[in-house]
């Protein structure tokens, strides 16, 4: 049309036309949400991996019916004990900073450790590794925290490459852990786009022993092996004044295909934490059944 009614010459369009060829872009699965075997069960799920640590998170999902996990960025030892004790029947995972206690104790792990058991829930130490091989060997298992010794599942970014892995999954030998891999974030600006993202996947299925899902705000690919959990959960869809994005768990859910939603100040800051605390865990358990239903 263009050429046609003399807007442009023929060297502007054979230019153009040769472009637009030579630049397809093939949308590739890991950068979308993936719509198939969406149907499958956590309890089904937890017959495909053989990661225990996941075997038992897609079980007891089913089990206390919810997908919630407590983000509990709290910094007082004995007022994080209280919540957990007070929201451990309703949560599937709790997830802690461990590094902003500023109180901490081997006591304080010790009495988590009885509340995990007590309650049934996977503890989540956030401590998002990212640097060389031999130096997350060191900040998982030694130090003043021994991460290894205690958390079941923990999480890392693949910046750093495969030798995050490699370290981390050397010093678990022996243990029942679990490691997420940061795939997305809901930060305004975040600089996990989708080739990235790509990157991460092709990490995570090289060492699928080790790495049980990821952090993502969508399901990234195919196939049920893979655990995804999604921060930045509010039952409004709203932003922070640090530029946390918010989504609802129907959207993660039930839309997006995710499994756990990870909800913090919108439930422990909550006048009534253990009221919230439900409402969470029902929605977002009435968002996985929906979506098996689709």
């Amino acid at each position: 049309y263009l050429t046609r009614e003399g807007l442009i010459n023929e060297t502007m369009f054979t230019e153009v036309s040769s472009f637009i060829l030579n630049n397809q872009y093939q949308v590739n699965p890991v950068n979308s949400v993936a719509q198939k075997n969406t149907k499958i069960s956590y309890r089904e799920r937890a017959k495909l991996v053989s990661n225990p640590v996941a075997k038992r998170i897609f079980n007891l999902m089913e089990d206390k019916k919810t997908n919630l996990a407590l983000s509990a960025d709290i910094t007082n030892c004995s007022e994080l004990l209280r919540i957990a004790d007070l929201l451990g029947p309703h949560i599937c995972i709790l997830k802690i900073h461990v590094d902003i206690m500023v109180d901490f104790s081997s006591q304080f792990i010790q009495l988590l450790q009885e509340l995990a058991k007590k309650h049934d829930f996977v503890i989540f130490e956030d401590r998002k590794f990212a640097d060389i091989g031999n130096t997350v060997k060191e900040q998982y298992s030694r130090g003043i925290y021994k991460i290894r010794d205690w958390a079941d599942l923990i999480n890392a970014h693949g910046v750093s490459g495969d030798g995050v892995l490699l370290g981390l999954k050397e010093e678990a030998s022996g243990y029942d852990r679990g490691c997420l891999l940061v795939a997305q974030m809901t930060s305004l600006g975040a600089l996990t786009n989708c080739g990235y993202s790509d990157a991460v996947v092709q990490m995570a299925e090289r060492s699928s022993e080790f790495v049980i899902g990821f952090i993502s705000t969508s399901k990234l690919i195919d196939g049920e092996n893979f655990l995804y959990m999604t921060p930045g959960v509010n039952m409004a869809v709203s932003g922070d004044e640090l530029g946390q994005q918010y989504l609802t768990p129907e959207i993660v859910v039930r839309d997006r295909k995710c499994d756990v939603i990870i909800v913090g100040r919108g439930i422990y800051n909550a006048l009534d934490p253990l009221s919230e605390a439900i409402k969470y865990k029902e929605a977002g358990f009435k968002a996985y059944l929906q979506r098996l239903e689709l």
